[in-house]
């Protein structure tokens, strides 16, 4: 990723030399990546890769992935869901495994957005409690300082919040990030540059 992508210069993730100029928020938005691990790559198979082998390679980081956007893992999984049952609408018009990622990610935000919708036109929408909306597995693992930044997260408007979650969470390039969102490079970076701003605020303004 370049020096100049989402309105940083950070260095790679833990990486010891990332510059003095980075901010706490950015330095701790950059260590969610570990709440992400790389899937496990698949067995060698004599044939092409399979809806069937990306979605046991590929659903749980999608989850994980929703659960950010949407706050709870019921929502997360429906969403997810969604984004296979489409994948397998669209699986003969796909060139490889790698467009057929970018299809899931892009429909995962895009399910995502829809779930946000209806629930601002449901009046009896309750938001779930942030300490226990998320998987166990995810929240045994994070420390205060991410549980505080996860949380302010869910506070951001959708689209920074997609930003950041697909830039930080999900390690993808400015390109990457557009294409999942719909959006132009040059959003994507103004967008995390003021998405990260506002998300140091609001933490700084809680302590």
């Amino acid at each position: 990723m370049g020096p100049d992508e989402a309105g940083s210069t950070a260095g790679p993730t833990g990486d010891p030399a990332a510059p003095p100029h980075e901010s706490p928020v950015e330095r701790t938005l950059g260590t969610l990546a570990a709440l992400n691990p790389a899937p496990a790559p698949p067995p060698p198979a004599p044939g092409p890769v399979t809806i069937d082998d990306l979605y046991r390679t590929h659903r749980m980081s999608m989850v994980r992935l929703a659960i950010l956007l949407v706050d709870d893992q019921a929502s997360a999984e429906d969403v997810v869901q969604e984004a296979f049952a489409g994948l397998f609408r669209n699986w003969s018009s796909l060139r490889d495994s790698a467009a057929a990622i970018g299809y899931l990610r892009t429909a995962v935000v895009n399910g995502s957005r829809s779930m946000l919708r209806r629930r601002r036109t449901a009046r009896a929408y309750v938001p779930p409690d942030p300490g226990t909306a998320r998987s166990a597995e995810s929240l045994a693992i994070m420390s205060a300082e991410h549980r505080a930044v996860v949380t302010a997260l869910a506070e951001l408007a959708p689209r920074q919040r997609e930003v950041l979650v697909l830039r930080y969470y999900g390690g993808l390039s400015e390109a990457e990030i557009a294409e999942a969102t719909g959006l132009s490079k040059g959003t994507v970076k103004s967008t995390a540059s003021r998405a990260v701003a506002k998300l140091g605020g609001m933490i700084r303004d809680r302590t």
